[in-house]
């Protein structure tokens, strides 16, 4: 599985991005997708993540409320809607594919894209 995350940019606070994660490969729609964020100076860390099916979403609780994570998988393509962004929000946000347990641990994704940059303004 191959991944490329986009739609990244600068935003004024209050504002809002969606990001899309765009996958290649006929077994995507097998794989758990998580949103994971790295901010200068700052570790990885989870955002938001979706089961195979879209039936469960889970988030990380400063995106809670805010975020919305969705998959089309006839499009191969997963979303991450960010409203109500905030000056803390800004960082490259990465997509991932995961088939073991974990969704909020990097370690357990097998295929990352190459991030997008999302920078708010206060």
């Amino acid at each position: 599985v191959q991944l490329q995350a986009f739609g990244g940019g600068l935003v004024q606070a209050g504002g809002s991005l969606r990001l899309s994660c765009a996958a290649s490969g006929r077994t995507f729609i097998t794989y758990d997708i998580g949103w994971f964020r790295q901010a200068p100076g700052k570790e990885r860390e989870f955002v938001a993540g979706i089961s195979w099916t879209g039936g469960s979403t889970y988030y990380t609780d400063s995106a809670k409320g805010r975020f919305t994570i969705s998959r089309e998988n006839a499009k191969n393509t997963v979303y991450l809607q960010m409203n109500s962004l905030k000056p803390e929000d800004t960082a490259v946000y990465y997509c991932a594919a995961r088939s073991r347990r974990g969704a909020s641990q990097a370690g357990a994704y097998d295929y990352w894209g190459q991030g997008t940059l999302v920078t708010v303004s206060s």
